[in-house]
């Protein structure tokens, strides 16, 4: 990773709800435009570490934050930075699909407006993102359609419409196929591959088949800790630590 664009990075980060301490010294690199798998036994403090890159626990009570997180040279957690405009920039899609109560145009132009898109260039942007999302020809003819009557596996891909549209530079998936069955999954990682030509992707996966199929980098968690962090094949293959070839060969979990 030497010699690739570094995207998002961690330095020093820890984290605390209360006085459990959730996150302990995490320093990773995610290089631009790959994809990122965060690895590791539930409770590990993947999905904290996750929601950590785009300020989601500001409304949580009693957590503390130390250590850097920077979006190339920007620090996030700045003071000065409202939260909104690091949004715009790192994106968020959930482990179930969350449409809005709306049309399934009204969910990709909703955040676009909120932006000031002009009008002229919603109707281009709505297309080219659903066209991106491999969803286009599903629903082209039926896009004042409440966006709930749609499947599970394209109510997931309507959320990622959404999430591109407005173009950020990170996108953030959180188990996004956990609720999907093996075809919808199939056409979400498809999906996942396509969109790392222009966006950097960091997801959390319990799918350990899944992280081998699309992740360029594993990141494996263990207890807060970042325990080993490699490309793919040094983390399947070729993995340093006994807890990290543990973990990966189902060992424990």
């Amino acid at each position: 990773m030497n010699n690739t664009n570094i995207k998002l990075s961690t330095e020093g980060l820890h984290l605390t709800f209360g006085t459990k301490e959730v996150l302990k010294n995490i320093n990773i690199a995610v290089p631009e435009k790959k994809i990122i798998a965060l690895i590791g036994p539930s409770g590990c403090g993947k999905t904290t570490l996750l929601r950590t890159f785009n300020r989601m626990h500001d409304l949580v009570d009693n957590v503390i934050i130390t250590g850097k997180v920077w979006l190339e040279q920007t620090d996030i957690y700045s003071n000065q930075l409202p939260v909104t405009q690091i949004r715009r920039k790192i994106g968020m899609v959930f482990q179930r699909p969350n449409p809005f109560p709306k049309s399934i145009y009204d969910n990709i132009a909703y955040g676009l407006k909120l932006n000031n898109t002009p009008n002229n260039e919603v109707h281009q942007i709505v297309e080219k993102s659903l066209r991106e999302s491999y969803l286009w020809e599903e629903v082209k003819d039926d896009l004042k359609k409440p966006a709930n009557r749609l499947s599970g596996g394209q109510q997931q891909r309507l959320c990622i419409a959404r999430t591109i549209a407005v173009r950020p530079e990170v996108i953030l998936m959180d188990e996004p196929c956990s609720a999907l069955d093996p075809i919808s999954t199939s056409k979400v990682e498809d999906l996942i591959l396509d969109l790392k030509k222009n966006f950097t992707i960091v997801m959390v996966t319990h799918n350990m088949q899944q992280a081998q199929r699309i992740a360029d980098h594993v990141a494996f968690m263990y207890m807060g800790e970042l325990i080993e962090y490699d490309t793919n094949q040094g983390i399947f293959q070729n993995a340093e630590k006994d807890l990290t070839r543990n973990y990966v060969s189902g060992h424990f979990g």
